[in-house]
C-alpha cells in the first residue's frame, strides 16, 4: 500500500475485512458506513465507498429491493442515499463527496398533492417517485438529486447542483436547479454548448 502511513494501512485493512462481512462482492467499503435494511439493497460488484456514507432503505414491503447499485460504482465520503420506493445507480457511476440522493420528500408541493405549511414537516405524508442514475454518470461534490429524476447515460452533474428534472444522456448540467449547458457531439468528439 504505497503512499499510505502505517495507521492508514491498518484502517484500510480493517475496512477491507468489514467489506467482506457487509458485501463480499464489493471492492472496499470504508468504515464508518451506515446502512439501514441491508436486505433491501442490491450491491453490484466492485462497489467502493468513502467514509461516513449512509444508505437508507425505508421498507414497507420487507421483500422488496429499494436501492440497486450497478457494477464498479464509486461513492466518496459522506454520501447519503435514501429510498422509500426505488433508487437505481447504474454501472461505472462516480459520485463525489457530500452528495444527497433521495426518492422521497416530506409532503407534496406540486401536482395534485399540496401539503399545508401549518402541518409540521415530520407529520406530512411521505411522497415518493423513483430516481434512476444510468451508466457512466459522474456526479460532482455537494449535489442533491431529488425525487422523480432520471440522469441519462454519460451525463455529468456539476458541483453544488440541485437536480429537480431529468437530465438527458451525454450532457453536462449545472446549477440550482440544474440546467443542461453542454452536450457531447459524437461527430466531432467534443462537448459543445447548447
Amino acid at each position: 500500500m504505497r503512499g499510505y502511513g502505517f495507521f492508514t494501512f491498518i484502517y484500510l485493512l480493517f475496512s477491507k475485512v468489514s467489506t467482506l462481512l457487509i458485501s463480499p462482492q464489493s471492492r472496499l467499503i470504508r468504515i464508518p458506513f451506515f446502512i439501514r435494511n441491508k436486505n433491501n439493497i442490491s450491491f453490484g460488484r466492485n462497489l467502493t465507498t468513502g467514509v461516513g456514507c449512509r444508505i437508507d432503505a425505508f421498507v414497507e414491503d420487507a421483500d422488496e429491493t429499494k436501492i440497486y447499485f450497478g457494477d464498479n460504482v464509486q461513492i466518496n465520503d459522506y454520501v447519503h442515499i435514501a429510498s422509500m420506493e426505488k433508487v437505481v445507480i447504474g454501472n461505472n457511476v462516480l459520485i463525489a463527496s457530500k452528495v444527497f440522493i433521495s426518492d422521497h420528500n416530506h409532503g407534496g408541493y406540486s401536482g395534485d398533492i399540496h401539503s399545508s405549511p401549518l402541518t409540521a414537516p415530520a407529520s406530512r405524508p411521505i411522497i415518493s417517485s423513483p430516481v434512476i442514475i444510468e451508466d457512466n454518470v459522474w456526479i460532482g461534490e455537494f449535489v442533491s438529486v431529488l425525487p422523480g429524476v432520471t440522469i441519462g447515460k454519460g451525463a455529468v452533474i456539476g458541483a453544488n447542483s440541485v437536480v429537480t428534472t431529468d437530465i438527458p444522456a451525454n450532457s453536462i448540467a449545472v446549477g440550482a436547479p440544474a440546467r443542461v449547458i453542454k452536450r457531447f457531439d459524437f461527430e466531432i468528439s467534443k462537448w459543445v454548448r447548447v
